[in-house]
């Protein structure tokens, strides 16, 4: 049976770390979940290593590699590795990530993990990892745009300014890198999630294909899925429901500014790649105009200064003293629990029509 839109770049698939990058709000914790029914796959769920570079230099790893990664983002208690079990200082980053990812997969044939905050950096990855594997998944960016709009209210990450502009340009900044893996023999395997939701079984045959792994039937169901490594919150909630949802149509959360601003684009890629890209959203509906040089000039200048911003964050993280690092992260979050007690009085005096969603799996 063939599989329509499927897209897939055949290269010897070796026995490399396997790296899931998608956009966030994308389905990037779906396919996570589905990808790990699989008894021979055990990824990840964003370690995120790979952002703390400053961590490691020519002469090994910082003394403190893990435990601040740990304060980063609680990526070792998340997956209930033991620190103890983690070299204390390793000679590179590719050994410190591998270590880990061994310890967690355990016999698990396939190991690696999955991070939507990797879309701008694949080229980048696969210096880093010679023999990775990867999934690629695309999503209709509007749809992506809405989705993290919605998760405001329960994320302080997707209220952070800049954050459709890093959506929308991030989404270019990915397929640029597809592109340089492709064009280097990666193995890259991609997935549309509009496809994939309609039929996870045929799907997940092709995942198993790409990775030369019998298929399991598991995979196209999330009953019984291991969700404890996910970040908590309202934004994971369908991930976590253990049944496949598709929203329906509702409430339009996009102002007429950044929809036209990802119509224009979108235009734009298309002509750029003869039609063939993006897959979604249909041609219907889409502005006559596509973005312009100056327009394109501007976005990508803030993409970089916000970037800039992301990775100074990270600098930070990885050099300043923990006693400050704490203070902060105190001060943070009690400024995004405030604030998220005020949204919520904001919800109960003002009801909002309620996302409805339609069940696609419950098996």
């Amino acid at each position: 049976m063939k599989m329509k839109r499927k897209r897939f770049t055949s290269a010897d698939s070796g026995s490399g770390p396997l790296i899931v990058v998608g956009m966030w709000r994308s389905g990037t914790s779906l396919l996570y979940s589905l990808l790990n029914q699989h008894p021979e796959i055990a990824l990840m769920y964003e370690a995120d290593l790979y952002l703390l570079q400053p961590l490691f230099s020519r002469k090994g790893s910082s003394a403190e590699w893990r435990e601040r990664w740990e304060f980063w983002n609680s990526a070792l208690s998340r997956h209930h590795v033991r620190k103890a079990r983690i070299p204390v200082t390793v000679p590179d980053l590719s050994t410190g990530a591998a270590a880990v990812w061994k310890e967690y997969a355990g016999s698990a044939a396939v190991r690696g993990e999955k991070s939507p905050n990797y879309y701008d950096c694949l080229p980048q990855l696969s210096r880093q990892f010679p023999n990775a594997r990867f999934i690629v998944i695309w999503r209709d960016l509007a749809d992506i745009c809405r989705s993290i709009v919605r998760a405001r209210a329960g994320s302080s990450f997707f209220s952070k300014p800049g954050i459709l502009n890093r959506a929308v340009i991030g989404y270019q900044e990915m397929k640029r890198g597809r592109d340089v893996l492709v064009s280097r023999g990666v193995p890259v395997h991609e997935i549309q999630y509009e496809e994939m939701i309609k039929d996870p079984d045929l799907y997940m045959r092709g995942v198993c294909e790409f990775l030369g792994l019998k298929f399991d039937p598991r995979m196209a169901s999330l009953q019984g899925s291991d969700a404890s490594p996910i970040y908590h919150g309202v934004h994971h909630k369908q991930v976590k429901s253990g049944k496949i949802l598709r929203f329906k149509e509702c409430e339009e959360v996009l102002s007429p500014r950044i929809r036209s601003k990802i119509q224009r684009y979108v235009r734009y890629w298309r002509e750029q790649s003869g039609g063939g890209w993006p897959l979604y959203p249909d041609s219907e509906g889409l502005e006559s105009d596509s973005a312009g040089a100056i327009e394109r000039f501007r976005d990508q200048a803030l993409f970089r200064a916000l970037r800039g911003l992301d990775h100074f964050t990270e600098f930070v993280y990885c050099n300043a003293p923990f006693s400050l690092l704490q203070s902060y992260r105190a001060f943070k979050n009690r400024r995004h629990s405030k604030a998220h007690a005020i949204a919520i009085e904001a919800h109960q005096v003002k009801a909002v029509p309620p996302v409805q969603e339609e069940v696609v799996n419950s098996r």
